[in-house]
């Protein structure tokens, strides 16, 4: 692979930006803008305190007044640490983490430690969008990370969380980003956005990335172009239009797994593609996220808001796929499952390709929301409907063997890939939600508040076979309540208590278990909550939560039948839990960007006793994410950044036999603000993983087969940021 050196690629920004002032400069004239660099100034260390919590079923509600766990990585912070991916997103919050993130591929979290469903664990604006894309994050302003948040929130969706996008609005803004990283990859961003008239405004995001990766064989490129636009139509309305569309094109990196199901690889290199075949086309991922959002407010009490989104990804999936040992010659026995690498370190290479696999969710959303009083309690309302389609059509892939590889190979040997070719694209699942939901706040005096509502979800699904017949139809219907008391014997503080329920889709069973295929029955989830939210002074919030998150516990149980396994849904999965947070500055100078998370997740009445009484697969008891940014008294223009990442022994085996080693993970990096023919001019410096430590950042599993995934060597980031408005 070609690296870049750091040094040149700082020469070759510089010139870029140079040319783009001298572009600036000839286009408009010079004017002294002093007072202005000082206001950039203080807009980059002050915490971004967001409007309202953005959520519906809250009646939009300030986060402070919300009774659950909401987490805001604001834009500032995707800045300095340079997050491109879902994966480097997760970092940045204790209470979460990887689950079956490849690189090169869509990536998947867990909240809480529950993974997200890719179909209703990622939004945009509020509304759903397909989770299997990769979501650019140029036209992002700020993350929520919604922990807890199911069933009035969201229907039907798993208990951990949502995932929340908020797009940038209309500003007037322009500026350009250039950024290169010690493999020499290449990153440029233009944000553009304006007011056309008072009532008129729009905002333009464009990049594109040309990715070298840690991995060989692992380049990629991507490109991404979004549109914002705001139209007051009168003092009493609004209209919001957003959307945004990304192509990318870059080979997907197959995770380790235990050798023989029981040991981890003795020399893991996460530099090593697995399966690596010449043949092995990117996987292409096009994807478009798109909504309309109007507001109208009748008076001072009483407001309608209806939204609608659209959201589609299409996967051009090519793989030369790391799996299991059933080809190898250690495996031909019988004796070692052959859904793990084989002892000695041997795997098996499947040509996978699933072009056009193609996932469309739509949604449509109407929220009432008014305030009003009986007696002497004040009351504020919200009544909602919504309704959720997703389809997926997908062609019949190939997935064939074609050799066997060793993980100590550099590269394996070259096989020749299987002659089939995909069949025609057919409709696969058609599912759709509808839901009502209310909920009322009621304040009770000065101090005290009691929240209480329930959605109404119906949910009406089917899948197909690979013949386009119905396979599967599920259909339900369930009330989900919520309710929270809350205390606030003062402006800054805020404690409460919740209790809610929600509802998610069961599991399909694995392939090696005795009912493959089978879908279970959804589950019933139950979650009770008590937190506390403190502003501590006007730039620094302290938050600390207790839960507990009741759900069926499905899994694949040991018995006697020949394939040894039978997919069951028996006990419960019982996760109990301690989130610390604190966001803000501490003094003049230092801003500090704090969480830990611990975490006890546990098996219960599952019948299986090696099931039971250690940590569950994939959650690491102890997690802590620290991100500090210190200016200098001295030199305040810049700024030292730092970073510490922690976390347990992570489980790897459902019988709690294997675990993968605790890790530490420490980030440095720079951020220096100057002025440039009178407009600011920000350079960035990043070091992720500055020890270049070794570590496993996921255990996770997807479609009940385990894998192993490395976290990344450390890599150096430069970006440079010209604001010419």
């Amino acid at each position: 692979m070609t690296r870049t050196p750091l040094t040149l690629a700082l020469l070759a920004a510089l010139a870029a930006t140079s040319a783009a002032a001298t572009g600036s400069a000839t286009a408009q004239p010079e004017t002294p803008q002093a007072v202005d660099l000082a206001t950039v100034h203080v807009r980059g260390h002050a915490p971004e305190h967001p409007r309202d919590s953005g959520i519906d079923s809250y009646g939009r509600a300030s986060l402070h007044d919300t009774p659950a766990s909401i987490t805001v990585v604001a834009r500032q912070q995707l800045d300095d640490r340079q997050i491109r991916t879902l994966s480097e997103l997760a970092r940045e919050d204790a209470a979460l983490g990887d689950n079956y993130a490849p690189v090169g591929y869509y990536q998947d979290i867990a909240i809480r430690g529950y993974v997200l469903d890719p179909a209703t664990g990622f939004r945009s604006n509020g509304l759903t969008i397909a989770g299997e894309q990769k979501v650019p994050l140029e036209d992002v302003q700020q993350v929520q990370i919604l922990k807890g948040l199911a069933g009035l929130e969201a229907g039907v969706m798993e208990p951990g969380g949502v995932v929340n996008y908020v797009s940038k609005r209309p500003a007037d803004v322009r500026s350009i980003t250039l950024g290169t990283d010690s493999h020499g990859s290449r990153h440029v961003a233009v944000d553009l956005g304006g007011w056309l008239t008072p009532q008129f405004g729009v905002r333009i995001n464009a990049a594109h990335e040309d990715i070298h990766s840690f991995v060989h064989h692992a380049d990629g490129r991507r490109s991404m172009l979004a549109l914002a636009a705001e139209w007051k139509i009168s003092e009493r309305t609004t209209l919001e239009l957003d959307g945004n569309y990304q192509t990318s094109g870059q080979r997907s990196v197959s995770g380790y797994q235990l050798l023989g199901g029981t040991t981890l690889p003795a020399h893991p290199d996460a530099t090593r593609m697995l399966g690596y075949q010449p043949w092995q086309q990117p996987v292409g991922i096009q994807s478009s996220n798109s909504s309309v959002r109007v507001e109208h407010a009748f008076n001072d009490d009483w407001r309608v808001r209806v939204a609608g989104g659209h959201s589609r990804s299409v996967i051009d999936d090519n793989v030369a796929f790391a799996y299991g040992c059933f080809y190898a010659s250690e495996c031909a026995d019988g004796s070692v499952p052959g859904w793990f690498f084989a002892p000695n370190g041997d795997y098996d290479i499947y040509d996978f390709r699933s072009p056009d696999d193609t996932r469309v969710s739509d949604e449509a959303r109407a929220v009432l929301e008014g305030r009003f009083a009986t007696g002497a309690l004040s009351h504020e309302l919200s009544l909602g409907a919504s309704a959720f389609r997703r389809t997926i059509d997908r062609r019949a892939y190939v997935y064939d063997y074609v050799g066997t590889g060793n993980i100590d190979q550099l590269d394996p040997p070259v096989f020749a890939p299987s002659p089939n070719q995909p069949g025609p694209s057919e409709r696969r699942l058609t599912s759709w939600q509808h839901s009502l939901f209310a909920l009322d706040r009621m304040h009770l005096g000065e101090h005290w508040q009691l929240i209480a509502g329930a959605r109404l979800a119906r949910l009406h699904e089917r899948s197909y076979d690979d013949g386009g017949a119905p396979e599967r139809t599920t259909r339900l219907r369930k009330a989900l309540p919520q309710a929270a008391v809350l205390w606030q014997p003062n402006a800054p503080t805020t404690v409460y208590l919740s209790y809610s329920e929600g509802l998610s889709l069961g599991t399909e069973a694995p392939y090696w278990t005795s009912n493959g295929g089978t879908t279970l029955g959804p589950r019933l989830s139950r979650q009770l909550e008590a937190g506390v939210k403190l502003q501590a002074s006007d730039a620094l919030a302290l938050s600390g939560a207790l839960y507990r998150i009741h759900q069926p516990y499905q899994f694949a149980r040991p018995d006697g039948t020949p394939e040894g396994f039978t997919f069951v849904q028996q006990g419960d999965e019982v996760h109990t839990g301690v989130e610390l947070g604190a966001n803000g500055r501490i003094g003049d100078n230092l801003r500090v960007i704090a969480s830990a998370s611990v975490i006890q997740a546990r098996a219960e009445g599952s019948g299986t006793p090696s099931y039971e009484g250690h940590q569950l697969i994939n959650v690491p008891r102890l997690r802590t994410a620290v991100f500090l940014d210190y200016r200098l008294p001295f030199a305040p223009a810049l700024s030292l950044l730092g970073g510490w990442r922690h976390a347990s022994a992570n489980v790897a085996t459902p019988e709690g036999t294997v675990r993968v080693p605790a890790y530490d993970v420490f980030d440095a990096g720079l951020r220096y603000t100057t002025p440039w023919r009178g407009h600011a001019l920000t350079w960035r410096l990043s070091v992720d993983n500055v020890f270049n430590h070794f570590y496993w950042r996921d255990t996770g599993s997807v479609g009940g087969d385990r894998y192993l995934f490395p976290g990344a060597p450390r890599l150096a980031r430069l970006s440079v940021s010209y604001d010419f408005q």
